[in-house]
């Protein structure tokens, strides 16, 4: 991602991390990268519902996933954190604002 994301980036990522789920997700990533059931276990929520959570992190960029094959043949899915730094200015807000597409622009979210 760009050093100065535009307005539409800017609200993804701002959207995304306005959950406390998330940001437990991206904080347990940022220990180490691991595979959704443990990720479901350590963080004591369903795997449908950090599936959920996953899919959205990893839809902003904020996370990656890759499979891998376990020593007995199972398929697992591994996620980790993308690196990322966001810069939250009134400045850098106000140069993200004209790129907001209009869409967005006319419902205030996401």
């Amino acid at each position: 991602m760009s050093a100065e994301p535009t307005g539409d980036e800017l609200l993804t990522v701002l959207g995304t991390l306005a959950n406390p789920h998330r940001l437990r997700v991206i904080a347990a990533l940022t220990r180490e990268r691991t595979y959704v059931s443990r990720l479901a276990r350590d963080l004591g929520i369903s795997r449908a519902l950090l599936q959920l959570h996953l899919r959205k992190l990893e839809a902003a960029g904020l996370v990656t996933a890759r499979l891998e094959l376990s020593p007995d043949g199972k398929a697992m899915k591994f996620y980790e954190v993308t690196p990322f730094a966001y810069r939250l200015t009134p400045q850098a807000i106000a140069a993200a604002a004209p790129t907001l597409s209009t869409d967005d622009a006319e419902k205030g979210t996401r």
